[in-house]
């Protein structure tokens, strides 16, 4: 006897079956009979003694059998389950990845929404006193547009800046401008409003707000549907539902052996690859696309800095509101006179001999906010994704392999199954990934894209034009400061305009810095109720705190550095 003759038989001996691999005699359908029970407990389908087996159809013999037709159908829905678990088993640390990362980022943006909502309370409250319980109103209702916006509902950020100043102007003329004017009437408050946008009132503050707040929302928006698109993708390709060729085909490698009585013979490693070619070829075509979709959003984030990363625009929100209404106060004289002759019912205020009233300007020594060095800020966390991200750039293309190295596939292709009997070697097939190179492919039969794949690839299209099309700058200037870039890139304001006023050498700029939060001393805002409302109603799962009735009182609750160190904590980082 022959070397390669002995060792097939010692395997057929070590499989539970004889030589021929032919089961005979009751015997032989007993260890069948014992594994089958474990996947069919109680079933009686299992024949007591080999059977011809005409009635199977795709475990069919050369010879007798121990399968009868149910127990291939169990198989066979069985192998469908083993295949939908080690792509889900294959899908797990991706999946987690991105979940974990797009409900994180949600949050922290929130946050963010939230501390810069506080600021510009807190800046009213402090140093607009007279008129600060009246615009807590109205900035309420501009971050509850913000978080809403961001969250994905149709609302345009000119029109809820537009409204803010709008609401905003009737309470500096009567608060700031004309202090002794008594509350406007509905009439007046109209004609107010609609002064503010003829005569530029806000200088072009309003402008250089739509525009970096429009550009820093809508790449925080695009940039969390992309993660949620991730989600889905991922989501659609775990439960896919395979054609009755893949299915015949997984029952043929994983489980005719049992029917022969060869329980524990492994399928050859290049015969599983080219049967989970031929069932993941659709889902492979979807290989491009995601390796598109990781650059397009690696583009994205590193081009979200300065007007283009809402935590450094809304952060520095409240210092672009103060800088407006300092305008309005530089331009009092002429604004009463043409608000007088506009609406007829402003009176002029007798000249005082200070024009601005220190006790109506921001104390700068006051709020200046010392910078801290950049440590952890969703910037570092976006860059930390795309890292990892791409290191499943090439997951949809590695399924196959993945799934065979984890489903036991014997590797050097000896002494293995081949769907119909043990051989000594297995002469592989060359067969490629893909929906285009398996017409070769004798062990599935592929019909045509399916319709699900077909759908994920043109939302994974979709969003990928939507990435490319944000064309953020993705170099930063040689020399020039985060700062200094911002003013260049907005290119909204000239001298005429007079933006630059109001700031002087004591500018409070604050750091594109998520941590340093904690470090504030601004409590939360407990007053904007109806805001709060809205994003519970909008997000059931929105972290807002709940409206205090004293907002002056201490709050027991966790404060900033709390929320912060959680969000963190999230994404795997102790602060």
């Amino acid at each position: 006897m022959s070397g390669s003759g002995g060792a097939l038989l010692l395997l057929a001996a070590l499989l539970g079956a004889p030589a021929g691999a032919q089961p005979a005699g009751e015997a032989a359908c007993r260890p069948v009979r014992a594994a089958f029970q474990v996947l069919q407990p109680g079933a009686k389908w299992v024949p007591e003694s080999p059977v011809p087996g005409s009635d199977l159809q795709v475990c069919i013999p050369k010879g007798s059998t121990c399968c009868s037709r149910k127990m291939e159908e169990k198989y066979q829905a069985t192998a469908r389950l083993n295949m939908e678990q080690l792509l889900q088993s294959a899908s797990m640390e991706l999946k987690f990845l991105v979940i974990q990362n797009a409900a994180v980022f949600q949050e922290a943006f929130e946050i963010v929404v939230r501390h810069a909502r506080n600021f510009t309370n807190s800046m009213f409250r402090t140093h607009y006193q007279s008129m600060g319980p009246r615009a807590l109103k109205f900035v309420g209702e501009l971050f509850t547009d913000v978080s809403l916006y961001i969250l994905g509902s149709d609302i345009s950020v000119n029109d809820m800046i537009n409204e803010f100043f709008d609401s905003l102007f009737p309470l500096v003329y009567s608060h700031l401008i004309n202090p002794g004017f008594p509350d406007p009437s509905m009439e007046m408050t109209e004609c107010l409003r609609a002064a503010r946008r003829d005569l530029k009132v806000f200088g072009n503050y309003p402008k250089v707000m739509m525009t970096q707040v429009s550009k820093s929302l809508q790449a925080t928006r695009v940039f969390l549907q992309a993660l949620n698109l991730g989600i889905e993708v991922i989501n659609t390709t775990d439960h896919l539902k395979f054609s009755k060729d893949c299915g015949r085909a997984l029952l043929k490698m994983w489980y005719c052996s049992h029917c022969q009585g060869l329980l524990l013979a492994k399928p050859c490693a290049s015969y599983c690859g080219v049967v989970m070619q031929g069932c993941l070829a659709g889902v492979v075509e979807i290989d491009n696309h995601w390796r598109e979709y990781i650059g397009s959003l690696e583009g994205l984030t590193k081009g979200m800095h300065g007007i283009y990363d809402m935590e450094h625009v809304l952060l520095n929100l409240f210092s672009l509101v103060r800088d407006a209404i300092v305008y309005v106060q530089k331009n009092e004289g002429k604004l009463l006179t043409t608000i007088s002759r506009l609406c007829g019912h402003a009176q002029q205020r007798q000249y005082r001999s200070a024009n601005y009233p220190e006790d109506l300007f921001v104390d700068k020594k006051v709020l200046k906010v010392t910078h801290i060095e950049q440590e952890e800020t969703l910037s570092s966390r976006r860059r930390e994704l795309i890292t990892k991200l791409k290191s499943h750039s090439s997951f949809y293309s590695s399924l196959p392999e993945y799934i065979c190295n984890h489903s036991s596939a014997v590797q050097n292709n000896t002494l293995c199954w081949n769907g119909q009997e043990v051989v000594e070697r297995y002469s592989p097939q060359i067969t490629r990934n893909g929906a285009k190179a398996q017409p070769g492919n004798h062990e599935v039969k592929m019909k045509g894209p399916e319709p699900v794949i077909s759908q994920i690839i043109d939302k994974l299209k979709h969003i990928n034009q939507l990435l490319k099309g944000m064309a953020l700058p993705r170099r930063k200037a040689p020399g020039k400061t985060p700062e200094e870039e911002e003013e260049g890139e907005s290119g909204d304001c000239d001298d005429e305009d007079d933006c630059g006023g109001g700031s002087g050498d004591g500018e409070l700029r604050v750091r594109n810095q998520l941590r340093f939060l904690a470090e504030l001393a601004y409590d939360l805002d407990m007053d904007d109720t109806a805001a709060n409302k809205q994003l519970l109603n909008q997000q059931s799962k929105d972290s807002a705190v709940v409206p205090s009735s004293n907002p002056g009182s201490a709050d027991p609750r966790p404060g900033p550095a709390t929320a912060i160190a959680l969000v963190l904590l999230l994404l795997g980082h102790r602060p």
